[in-house]
């Protein structure tokens, strides 16, 4: 089971209780929310969606409203194993 790091003050709303979901997922070692800024476009649910690779795992970003946030995972998950994970914990519908 991975770990959640808890830095910052200020997160998407229901993001958290997300990603302690995804870090009991076999396969991921760390999961680290990190910058929070405002978008222009606007998401009705809270999705999460794979960025970037990073040195060890990928970088997500979380959407809700006129809110984004980055989100670090560590993990050897490849982009679409990782991306099928978080479409199971958080589907379009929620």
């Amino acid at each position: 089971m991975g770990r959640v790091v808890i830095t910052h003050s200020t997160y998407i709303e229901g993001l958290i209780p997300l990603l302690k979901r995804l870090a009991q997922v076999p396969g991921i070692d760390t999961v680290t929310p990190a910058v929070i800024c405002r978008v222009k476009g606007r998401s009705p649910l809270l999705r999460l969606r794979v960025s970037a690779p990073i040195t060890g795992g990928h970088k997500l970003v979380a959407r809700l409203g006129t809110s984004a946030q980055e989100v670090f995972v560590v993990t050897p998950m490849d982009r679409e194993a990782l991306q099928a994970r978080l479409d199971q914990l958080a589907p379009s519908g929620q």
